[in-house]
């Protein structure tokens, strides 16, 4: 088997890492680690036509994104993480189910800046929660086009504070479908291309 293929058995049936026993995230380690030793891109910042996109995710860490599941009477669905190079914007979007006609969606768009190769600061900017229905939620792609038109849109939509809401991520692995980051906060994230 070969190191993805090794990944993608370990992190199977986690839920994205809700469902992650301790013993089970510790294996996930270290098959990441395996495969970030033979990453395939090595300046993974500089490989803009790999890194833009929309990236499904499939496993991570970071209790900011699980705890989204925790939401009284919602449960976490999809997590996109979409770049866009062309103006340095990274959008995180957490699709939320539960009750009927209430689907509700938690996003942040923020800026990048490249540091190293491998490295990018990333300062985030604005914030919106609301009910899918209400913002016309359908898919990333024409909810960040409403968000780069500069929609306002009928949601909690706030500006974020850039100086105190900021942060790094390390791409440690990045090919055509599979990215895998480490974050400041001690976080991996594992995303696939969509």
């Amino acid at each position: 088997m070969t190191a993805q293929a090794d990944l993608f058995t370990a992190i199977a049936g986690t839920n994205r890492g809700l469902l992650a026993t301790e013993e089970r995230k510790q294996a996930i380690l270290i098959a990441i680690a395996k495969l970030e030793d033979f990453n395939p891109t090595p300046n993974p910042v500089e490989a803009l036509d790999l890194l833009n996109g929309n990236w499904q995710l499939l496993y991570t860490t970071s209790l900011a994104l699980l705890n989204l599941d925790r939401f009284p009477l919602y449960k976490l669905g999809q997590i996109y993480q979409c770049i866009r190079v062309d103006t340095n914007s990274v959008y995180n979007l957490a699709e939320l189910y539960g009750l009927p006609y209430l689907e509700g969606l938690v996003s942040v768009a923020a800026k990048f800046e490249p540091v190293s190769g491998r490295r990018i600061n990333v300062k985030f900017e604005r914030s919106i929660i609301g009910l899918q229905r209400l913002i016309d939620y359908n898919d990333p792609d024409s909810f960040i086009q409403q968000i780069e038109a500069g929609k306002k849109l009928t949601a909690i939509d706030f500006p974020l504070n850039s100086s105190e809401q900021k942060g790094w991520l390390d791409i440690t692995y990045l090919d055509s479908n599979l990215r895998i980051g480490r974050g400041n906060e001690g976080s991996v994230f594992v995303l696939t291309k969509r």
